[in-house]
């Protein structure tokens, strides 16, 4: 049986962030994803691209970073406000470690259309 190159899919497609090749994440994942960040004490932030900017290395910030935050309901909420905001845009969230300085997570959880 000849090799067969089941890459190409792969290559041709835009994949964005952590999860970019995994089927898309259920609601609960998402939440669930959003939970871990809060239970390891990561900050979370939200931010936003309109798809042509996707690849960019910044990506514009929703509000200031929820320092401190443990509520899940208001993360979530952001998260819907921004996009609500910006209805063709992508919208990740991203868990900042301050202990390492650097993101511990970071996915996206709307992906906009142009």
């Amino acid at each position: 049986m000849p090799f067969q190159n089941t890459m190409g899919d792969y290559q041709t497609r835009q994949t964005l962030e952590t999860f970019g090749f995994l089927p898309p994440m259920t609601q609960e994942e998402i939440y669930d994803q959003i939970a871990y960040i809060l239970a390891q004490g990561w900050t979370p932030g939200i931010e936003h691209v309109h798809p042509s900017g996707a690849m960019n290395h910044y990506w514009t910030m929703w509000k200031l970073p929820f320092f401190g935050e443990v509520d899940l309901n208001h993360v979530v909420g952001e998260l819907e406000a921004c996009h609500r905001a910006y209805p063709t845009h992508h919208v990740r969230v991203t868990g900042y470690d301050n202990y390492t300085q650097s993101q511990g997570a970071c996915f996206v959880v709307f992906e906009g259309r142009a």
